[in-house]
């Protein structure tokens, strides 16, 4: 049947080519599409569903699957339940080691087509979309026939289409998982009134409703689901699984001692003092690990380094805090780790390298995923410059950083306090000087727990936060229930 599937599309679009080439205008060219949807669709209605189709999901995000945890936490829930999970996205960087040894997840890539390269921007975009929905279409029709098409948003151009039709032609249930709008998105670089990001939110306005469930991030994202797009949503908040946790000394000074190989702001100081040491941990010649007597703070953000997150925020701050140390002797210096990859890290480096420093001392580096959760647990304080570019999602990294017990000072935006509890697991500021000053109250004394650091961690470790398999269960497993039944 898939073969069959992608026999049929191949033809498809072979007529629509062969009908532009003979100078039809584009409605008639495109007429052997519909008249081939609405044959599938009605077949399907009147064709028997394989049984084992019942155990087939696939999640599926255009976009790079290493950096798009919850859609790898969707699939090793799907197939902790029994599903096998074909996991579709681009292959830029390395899935979690979870789902790379998980027999019942197959990870199947897709390429990032870029379109043509000349022309208008309207007409380099259109292309673009076209050729990524003949690809995703000829993908998702060589399947086996699924219980569920479970879709990232965003992307959602062109994928919501195509994932719905392709869920009509194989008897799928549908499912949109809301993460932001990315009509809103696309708006931070061309503009609210452009012609892409126009037709961008009408796209996802009128297919969104095509879905048979919808899921998102936040109450406030439901509820604007609800007034302004008629789309009833499930609100499944990003929880951390279980490998976010505090990491005990011992594993702090193993990856200390490995990023010190790379990056020198976690070497002994002085350099080269001492080689069973590092910036922050040593161990002893019983064997034993302890912290450096007088360590730096370890502050941590994480960033896509896109438009939505300032990081001219935090360099002001840190350039406050600078002259703080210089001031007092009671604060710490400060090692600034940035992880993650994106369109604009150059710039900031560039930037960051620019400065003249003496208590403050940056890196930027990227984590193995199995990495990245001991980071945050060996930190002192993360700090969170996500804005969200529609107001209505929540920066995940908050979320990882919570199940580490690691307090965070998060810039203020609509509906952050659905996450971020003023005073009780963090602070929230407005701009570089409220966010300098909570720095300089915070270090005060460190690495003193009796303080307000001390308060939110222990607050962070008697709060029982719930876990992503938890609320999985609790969210998204009763509407799998409810199809099968």
């Amino acid at each position: 049947m898939a073969d069959a599937n992608a026999a049929v599309v191949l033809v498809t679009v072979s007529l629509v080519l062969l009908g532009l080439l003979a100078g039809l205008s584009l409605p008639w060219a495109l007429l052997p599409v519909a008249v081939v949807a609405f044959i599938f669709v009605l077949a399907r209605s009147l064709k028997s569903r394989d049984e084992s189709a019942q155990r087939n999901a696939c999640v599926l995000v255009l976009g790079d699957l290493g950096r798009s945890p919850r859609m790898q936490y969707h699939a090793l829930s799907l197939s902790r339940h029994g599903y096998n999970v074909t996991l579709i996205g681009f292959l830029g960087t390395k899935p979690h080691q979870d789902v790379l040894e998980d027999e019942r997840i197959d990870i199947v890539a897709v390429s990032e087509l870029k379109g043509i390269r000349v022309g208008p921007k309207v007409v380099r975009y259109a292309s673009k979309v076209v050729l990524q929905s003949l690809q995703l279409l000829y993908v998702l029709t060589k399947l086996e026939d699924q219980a569920y098409i479970l879709m990232q948003n965003p992307p959602g151009l062109p994928g919501i289409a195509v994932a719905w039709l392709a869920s009509r032609m194989c008897g799928a249930q549908f499912v949109i998982d809301w993460h932001n709008y990315g009509y809103s998105i696309m708006a931070l670089t061309l503009g609210e009134k452009n012609l892409i990001v126009t037709a961008a939110k009408w796209y996802e306005k009128f297919f969104g409703r095509f879905s048979d469930h919808n899921l998102c991030v936040t109450n406030a994202m439901r509820h604007d689901l609800q007034k302004n797009w008629n789309i009833r949503a499930t609100t499944l908040y990003d929880k951390p699984p279980s490998i976010f946790r505090e990491t005990p000394l011992e594993l702090q000074h193993e990856l200390f001692s490995r990023l010190a190989k790379e990056y020198p702001a976690f070497r002994a100081r002085p350099a080269g003092s001492k080689q069973r040491q590092t910036a922050f941990t040593e161990r002893d010649k019983t064997g034993a690990v302890t912290a450096v007597a007088g360590r730096p703070a370890l502050l941590l953000s994480s960033t896509s380094w896109t438009e939505d997150e300032d990081f001219s925020v935090l360099l002001q701050a840190l350039e406050d805090y600078e002259g703080f140390v210089g001031e007092e002797r009671n604060l710490p210096s400060l090692v600034c780790v940035i992880t993650g990859k994106g369109p604009l890290k150059e710039h900031y480096q560039r930037i960051i390298s620019s400065k003249q420093f003496k208590h403050v001392e940056f890196c930027t580096p990227w984590l193995e995923a199995e990495d990245y959760p001991v980071l945050l647990g060996s930190a002192d304080l993360g700090v969170c410059l996500h804005t969200s570019s529609s107001g209505l999602d929540l920066p995940m990294k908050v979320v990882d950083m919570f199940g580490c017990c690691l307090p965070v000072c998060a810039i203020d935006f609509q509906c952050l306090d659905e996450l971020v509890k003023h005073e009780v697991n963090g602070l929230i500021f407005k701009d570089s000087s409220e966010l300098s000053q909570q720095l300089r109250m915070l270090f005060s004394d460190f690495p003193n727990e009796q303080g307000k650091l001390g308060l939110f961690r222990q607050n962070l470790r008697e709060s029982g936060q719930q876990r992503w398999d938890e609320n999985w269960d609790q969210n998204v497993l009763p509407l799998l229930k409810e199809h099968c039944d």
